[in-house]
């Protein structure tokens, strides 16, 4: 995948914690840390805002749906 290089601005103590990680071998590189850090973050995000649409969801509803498909596809089956 292709990359971009950016510029960020972060607190002295988060990239000490950054190279610690880095010197322990956790990580190849501080942009590897970041990275990694940016993408669990955004992973969590998505997670949380799939759960909040599929609360909206009336699980009778989404069933009465899914019986209904199945239902046709039985009859189309029968053809």
């Amino acid at each position: 995948m292709a990359t971009t290089k950016i510029a960020i601005t972060v607190d002295e103590e988060t990239v000490k914690q950054i190279d610690r990680l880095v010197r322990e071998g956790k990580y190849k590189s501080r942009s590897n840390a970041i990275q990694s850090a940016l993408k669990d973050r955004l992973g969590d995000w998505r997670r949380k805002r799939f759960a909040l649409e599929a609360a909206k969801l009336d699980p009778r509803e989404e069933r009465e749906l899914a019986e209904e498909s199945l239902n046709a596809a039985d009859e189309c089956e029968e053809y």
